[in-house]
């Protein structure tokens, strides 16, 4: 899964902007996150299409970094989350962003951004989803 990341100065407006030009684009976003950190807004989120969305941000003027994410499903459950994050870790795979895409009661859904998506996709491959397994 591919997920966009944009980097910009903190206003009044911002997410405002970047959905107006996503929605004029008609892109869908699907997820989001959002931080603000010493001024900087961090916005993170999964587009209907990357790439489209991408090219439209930075027309725009926003600076943007498309990153590949691994999507797992876990059991709702303590301890989950310590499960595959020290499998991760046990493999040399380092964590750079978590985001709760869903959760309901049974099961949640988590995008993990990583150093290396293809190694944390073995590590994880009982609990991967992709594309194959949505259909």
């Amino acid at each position: 899964m591919k997920t966009i990341t944009v980097v910009a100065n903190d206003k009044v407006g911002l997410l405002a902007d970047i959905s107006y030009i996503l929605a004029k684009a008609k892109i869908n976003i699907e997820s989001i996150n959002v931080d603000v950190v010493s001024g900087k807004a961090l916005i993170t989120m999964t587009l209907s299409d990357a790439k489209k969305g991408k090219e439209v941000l930075e027309s725009a003027g926003f600076k943007s970094e498309d990153v590949n994410a691994v999507v797992v499903k876990l059991d709702d459950k303590p301890g989950e989350l310590n499960r595959i994050t020290k499998l991760l870790s046990d493999e040399g795979v380092n964590i750079e962003n978590v985001h709760m895409l869903s959760k309901d009661g049974e099961t949640t859904v988590i995008s993990l951004r990583v150093d290396n998506p293809r190694k944390a996709a073995l590590v994880l491959k009982d609990n991967l989803i992709t594309k194959e397994s949505l259909y």
